[in-house]
């Protein structure tokens, strides 16, 4: 399968959502526990991996849609028939 730009974007979209998304579930997270929310600690720790690993998966698609934008550009701007005929 060859990647495009639309998949570029796809990556890009999912990984900002993810950082937005779990940014402010982190947040909400913090905002719990400084004000005395009683919880086991095992629900803490839980919520703490989770928001970890979306972020790692964030990075991960980001720096894949990054890479995919990039080497499409160069793709593009080398097929293009306009600039061969020049």
């Amino acid at each position: 399968m060859k990647l495009e730009r639309k998949h570029a974007v796809l990556f890009l979209l999912i990984a900002a959502w993810n950082v937005v998304s779990y940014a402010n579930f982190a947040k909400n997270l913090l905002a719990a526990q400084q004000s005395g929310e009683e919880r086991p600690t095992g629900y803490w720790v839980a919520h703490l991996v989770l928001i970890v690993v979306n972020l790692v998966i964030a990075v991960v698609l980001g720096r894949l849609g990054l890479r995919t934008w990039r080497a499409t550009g160069r793709d593009a701007h080398r097929d293009d028939p306009a600039r061969l005929s020049a």
